[in-house]
C-alpha cells in the first residue's frame, strides 16, 4: 500500500500536484457512485457488467482514497490497520462465529 500512495504522490505531482480537498472528495464521491454502477450490473440488477470494469472502479476508487491520504499525510495501511482492529474489537460478538 505505501508502495502504491508512493506512485499516486509521483503521477499527481508529476501533473501539477493535488486538488483542494472538496474537489478530491467529489471525485471520491464520483468514483464510488461509478463503483456502485457496476456492483448493480455484476449482480444483474442493472444490465450486465464485466468483470474488468468492476475492477477499473476498484482501482479508481482507491485512486481517488490514497490522493486524499497523501494530501493529509496519511499512512493508508496503517490507517487500515487501525480499522481492522476496531472493527475486531466492536463487533466481536456480532456474528455468530465469533461468539
Amino acid at each position: 500500500m505505501n508502495e502504491l500512495q508512493r506512485r499516486v504522490d509521483e503521477l499527481i505531482t508529476e501533473f501539477g500536484g493535488y486538488w483542494e480537498p472538496f474537489q478530491m472528495l467529489a471525485a471520491f464521491v464520483e468514483e464510488v457512485g461509478e463503483l456502485a454502477d457496476e456492483l448493480l450490473k455484476a449482480e444483474g440488477i442493472k444490465g450486465e457488467g464485466k468483470w474488468s470494469k468492476l475492477e477499473e472502479e476498484l482501482g479508481d476508487v482507491m485512486f481517488a482514497l490514497a490522493c486524499i491520504a497523501n494530501y493529509y499525510k496519511i499512512d493508508l495501511l496503517d490507517a487500515l490497520g487501525k480499522s481492522i482492529e476496531k472493527y475486531r474489537e466492536r463487533d466481536r460478538k456480532r456474528w455468530p462465529s465469533s461468539r
